[in-house]
């Protein structure tokens, strides 16, 4: 039985990656917390998808701007002094969420403004923790500690959105979340804080600095079409079959009843995908044991837009949610393979600026998904964004795949980026 569970082999050797996660875990489940009342709060106020999606753009340009930038300054310099010092700047725009909300300002030029400093701090911390844990484990436990990763994910996003709206609707206003997640995120800063020292492993003579260092970064790219594919079909599931945006009308128009219904099934919408992620993280032990790393991958976003396709179709609240952790699950195996195929391939001198390409892809996919499907919401409706985002995501998976079917053969056992 043991196979079938996750693998706890990470956390029991090391206690840098032990603490690591431990306090990405509790941080994360914060800042879920906190998303869930951004989204409520921009919608009571404006009354608009639209406006709630426009939080992902918000959150995407400063991603983009800084994210490649972020991932060749990890390659250069100590990598635990920027994942501290960038995870300290996420918890002080925390802090300006609890202002605002304390301070009764409804303004959503100022929750995009925070919301886009946040973004800009995320940029820098996300790639460094992932460019860290190869340096804390063994390659071979990669897969483990990815599921682990995951698992941490998934409980974030099964209980953040939960406990948030049910805080909202107890208290009936976003402050309290706020300032729980002030707390909570103070963890991951102390998990940060207690990293052992991480400098470059390989100090290259004369290797170039600032922006040259990202264009290196994205020449190594050129021709290494498993690595490309593992961004490719990411961007694909996420753009198009993201409904995150569309929740608070939906959950108005098609589930709902006072202001407190509708934050609790916004809540619940927003856990589904995790709720599926946190059991398929559970019982991922015999994924690690699976070579075609890259046929795993597109099977997954496969079933990932036919679970979002079949949640547009749905009215009845169980089985919308079931259709969403269908789609979670998927998605959490087709996120552990492609960070293994990332983490194995790459060689430790490009680790954080790969890892910096990884996050805006990553990270700003959804952003784009939440701009794309309140956009098509906005003129064709809720129902007809959800479906035709799910069918696109299978339709253009299905064109990368043709254009490059060497990803379908990658093998782990000889990692070919």
């Amino acid at each position: 039985m043991a196979r079938i569970f996750a693998d706890l082999t990470p956390l029991r050797e090391s206690a840098p990656f032990r603490r690591l996660w431990i306090g990405h875990s509790i941080g994360t489940v914060g800042q879920q917390m906190a998303s869930v009342a951004v989204a409520l709060q921009i919608y009571e106020i404006t009354g608009s998808s639209w406006a709630v999606g426009l939080t992902g753009l918000f959150q995407l340009v400063p991603l983009v701007a800084l994210g490649l930038y972020a991932g060749a300054v990890l390659d250069r310099f100590d990598r635990r002094r920027v994942a501290l010092w960038s995870t300290v700047g996420q918890w002080a725009c925390t802090l300006g969420l609890v202002a605002q909300a304390v301070l009764g300002l409804q303004s959503v030029p100022v929750l995009y403004a925070l919301i886009a400093v946040q973004s800009g701090f995320f940029a820098f911390s996300n790639p460094a923790r992932q460019s860290i844990i190869p340096r804390l484990i063994s390659t071979n436990l990669l897969p483990a500690a990815n599921a682990l990763t995951t698992l941490t994910w998934s409980i974030a996003f099964t209980l953040g959105p939960v406990i948030g709206g049910l805080l909202i609707a107890a208290a009936g206003g976003v402050t309290v979340v706020y300032a729980l997640d002030l707390v909570l995120f103070a963890v991951a800063v102390w998990a940060m804080w207690r990293l052992p020292a991480l400098p470059p492993e390989v100090a290259v003579e004369g290797a170039p600095r600032g922006w040259a260092s990202v264009l290196e970064g994205l020449r190594f790219l050129k021709g290494k079409r498993n690595l490309q594919m593992t961004f490719y079909l990411d961007l694909v599931a996420m753009v198009f079959g993201m409904p995150r945006a569309l929740f608070p009308a939906i959950a108005t128009m098609w589930y709902g009843g006072s202001v407190a219904d509708v934050a609790l099934v916004v809540g619940l919408l927003s856990a589904a995908p995790a709720v599926g992620a946190f059991f398929a993280s559970i019982f991922s032990g015999p994924l690690g044991r699976i070579q075609r790393q890259g046929l795993a991958v597109v099977v997954s976003i496969m079933v990932w837009g036919a679970g979002i396709a079949v949640f547009g179709f749905i009215r009845w609240l169980p089985a919308a949610l079931l259709a969403l952790a269908i789609a979670g699950a998927a998605d959490t195996v087709s996120a552990i393979f492609r960070a293994t195929i990332l983490q194995a391939a790459t060689p430790d001198e490009y680790r954080g600026r790969l890892q910096g390409i990884f996050t805006v892809v990553v990270v700003g996919g959804p952003r784009l998904g939440d701009v794309e499907s309140g956009a098509v919401a906005a003129v064709f409706g809720e129902a007809v964004s959800a479906v035709s985002g799910g069918l696109l995501c299978i339709v253009f998976a299905g064109v990368l795949v043709a254009a490059v079917p060497t990803f379908l053969r990658y093998d782990a056992q000889r990692p070919v980026p």
